[in-house]
């Protein structure tokens, strides 16, 4: 079972490295641990089990963040509708989003980062992802309001970008114009 102390923090080399595309049909070993890192974001959200084991809640794992430099990420999350997204993929890739931009109100946070970095990180409002499931079967999602945001902060690990680089420095509460703000 994967803890806090399997996540590398802020400045670990491998969290700004571009992950490489896992071969396809996945290998026991690569299903073994995207498996676990659904697990672990699963059991983040287990009020029981996250005080047992200390593990702070997430809602998405990438798995750089792990020191795994491949592209792998678990997303366990539910939209404004309160319908689950459960996704734990292989190789996702974003290929088409919308011009509009979205925002979380409270900022965005990370388990590889211990502080709270304050701002809005801009991200597309829409997207749609291409990806591989745990069988290696493609599938293609598309994602609006909190959705979308976790895919993009997830696949942006896999890119080597954390989420403050999108955050503006002259201005951390800059809002693009027209954006949408996701109260969170």
């Amino acid at each position: 079972m994967l803890t806090m102390d399997d996540i590398i923090r802020d400045g670990h080399p491998n969290l700004r490295k571009v992950a490489d595309d896992v071969q396809l049909p996945p290998s026991d070993e690569d299903k073994k641990i995207l498996a676990d890192m659904m697990e672990f974001v699963q059991n983040s959200q287990n009020p029981e089990i996250a005080a047992k084991y200390n593990l702070r809640p997430g809602i998405g794992l990438a798995a750089p963040q792990i020191n795994v430099t491949k592209k792998m990420i678990a997303i366990h999350v539910k939209d404004d509708k309160d319908k689950l997204y459960s996704h734990a993929l292989f190789n996702p890739k974003i290929i088409s989003h919308s011009v509009e931009k979205a925002y979380l109100s409270s900022g965005e946070g990370c388990l590889s980062v211990d502080e709270n970095i304050p701002g809005f990180v801009p991200r597309h409002a829409r997207i749609t992802v291409k990806a591989y499931d745990l069988e290696g079967k493609e599938i293609q999602l598309r994602l609006k309001g909190m959705p979308a945001i976790v895919f993009q902060h997830e696949i942006d690990h896999l890119h080597g970008i954390m989420f403050y680089d999108h955050i503006n420095k002259q201005d951390p509460y800059y809002r693009p114009e027209n954006a949408i703000e996701i109260i969170r």
